[in-house]
């Protein structure tokens, strides 16, 4: 039996019943401005890179609230059960006056044509109630942050950054969580929700026990988590997606734990408590990856496992979870079972997942004595763009040898992929000059890369064998410059005669 989908929005409880007008793919956005008329929250893009779109989900984590930005043009409606949705109608004060974030953008001249100004704000918002008891200001890299999933025709940023440093200054503007975890308590569910229309079903299970009986009793259904990428399929491609399974409600799978030199990740967690989880293990490797992978919102919304399911061959996450030897854990009718993540990557859009299978975690080992990590990403933007090639490289460095090489590139292949033959050139042998650039040579064998609207294949390929240089560079024993400058990658460049 169809169920309503119940969520806290303007200060009420709404109930919405699936029918032909309300499918169970009707995204946020459309819901707020057809049905409740809330046109503030725009449609820019439709794709979740351009926050016009930008919302506020409030959720219970046991007594915690977390109140976080997501892109509603790409998240299904019924993803909102349980849930509060905030929107720019919510930011202004009980008396009418503008919110000190709204104030901020006015006096700082933070908006222009206007049209991406209520995402801005709504991000703006989130970073305010986050550091509404901080003891400091928002640094920059928070700033950043924030605004990283927001864009700008106008403004050219600088006025709407003034504004985010002027919001703290201006006379604060209390926000009731009390009464909002109030309202959220009373929408918990103890049983999984089930919402039917045109023959098609959205299932929420809560356990994992019941996400393994749905997942053997209809194979064909679609897994959802963040909807970061299936969304895309439904507003851009139009495609009819049949039965969805959501994981955001197992609980079995917002797990994070540390045991036996492993951290393990549950599928259903974040990307970003997942890379801020692992960043404390590997600040300097992780550290510009984690601000550069796509967006805030979209770290919000999307996943971890449903990163390293989707497997794209440009993907971000899995060239380095491969170079340190992560293992991907997948559930079905059978039980759990566990596989090296390289392994998991059969062909292009091909994975070892079986037809009664989800993923449950990933396991990544915590840093070990001797294993140098460094992360590459190179892309024609620093924030919210797709890599034209990522390199990950953790090899095991004992009295100036490489006792273990692990190279491992995504943009370079049909899948995610180590460089098996730069490998063996360099297992075993002295980390020198020599021996690296005979790995490099090898790497010629190793990838047959395509040429895209990213890069042009030699450019890749001649990348990647810089790539491996600047690790050089960057971890052998007199090493002059911190392992963390940039400037190391400009002597590789220069000394290969390539532009950096």
């Amino acid at each position: 039996m169809s169920e309503p989908i119940r969520f806290y929005h303007r200060g009420a409880i709404q109930e919405v019943a699936a029918s032909s007008s309300t499918p169970i793919t009707r995204t946020v956005l459309q819901y707020l401005r057809e049905d409740l008329h809330c046109t503030g929250t725009k449609e820019g893009c439709a794709e979740g890179d351009c926050g016009a779109c930008m919302v506020v989900v409030g959720e219970l984590h046991g007594d915690h609230l977390s109140l976080t930005t997501i892109n509603s043009c790409i998240q299904f409606l019924p993803t909102l059960d349980g849930k509060a949705l905030l929107t720019v109608e919510d930011v202004k004060q009980a008396d009418g006056a503008l919110h000190p974030v709204q104030q901020a953008m006015v006096e700082c001249h933070g908006s222009q044509c206007g049209f991406c100004t209520p995402g801005f704000v709504m991000s703006l918002w989130a970073l305010y109630l986050e550091q509404e008891n901080a003891a400091l200001p928002p640094s920059a890299r928070q700033i950043d942050d924030a605004l990283s999933g927001n864009l700008c025709r106008c403004t050219g940023y600088r006025p709407i950054i003034d504004a985010a440093h002027r919001m703290g200054a201006l006379p604060p503007a209390p926000f009731d969580r009390e009464q909002l975890i109030a309202a959220l308590r009373g929408l918990q569910r103890q049983e999984p929700l089930s919402v039917t229309e045109g023959g098609r079903t959205f299932h929420a299970p809560r356990t994992l026990e019941q996400l393994t009986t749905l997942r053997s009793t209809l194979p064909n259904a679609r897994i959802l988590a963040g909807s970061t990428d299936v969304g895309l399929w439904v507003t851009k491609q139009l495609r009819e997606l049949g039965d969805l399974i959501y994981i955001g409600q197992v609980a079995a799978l917002q797990t994070l734990s540390e045991q036996d030199g492993w951290i393990d990740i549950g599928a259903g967690v974040s990307l970003e408590k997942a890379y801020a989880a692992l960043h404390a293990h590997y600040p300097e490797a992780l550290s510009e990856l984690w601000q550069r992978f796509a967006s805030l919102p979209v770290r919000n919304a999307g996943t971890l496992g449903g990163n390293l399911a989707n497997g794209s061959p440009i993907g971000d996450s899995m060239p380095w979870l491969i170079a340190l030897g992560a293992h991907i854990v997948l559930h079905g009718s059978r039980g759990p079972r566990s596989m090296p993540l390289e392994d998991f990557y059969l062909a292009y859009q091909k994975s070892a997942l079986q037809a009664d299978e989800f993923v449950r975690a990933v396991r990544i080992p915590l840093p070990r004595k001797g294993v140098a990590l460094r992360i590459y990403k190179l892309a024609k933007r620093f924030d919210q763009d797709i890599s034209a090639v990522c390199a990950a490289f953790a090899c095991t460095l004992e009295n100036g040898k490489v006792v273990d090489a692990r190279l491992a590139y995504g943009g370079m292949a049909a899948t995610p992929k180590r460089a098996a033959l730069a490998e063996a050139a360099l297992q075993g042998k002295l980390w020198n000059e020599e021996n690296v650039r005979a790995a490099m040579a090898a790497m010629a064998q190793d990838f047959a890369p395509l040429s895209d609207m990213r890069a042009s294949a030699a450019y890749r390929l001649k990348t990647a064998q810089n790539l491996l240089y600047r690790y050089w560079l960057e971890t052998r024993a007199d090493a002059p410059l911190p392992p963390s400058s940039l400037r190391a990658f400009a002597v590789a460049a220069d000394r290969l005669k390539v532009a950096p």
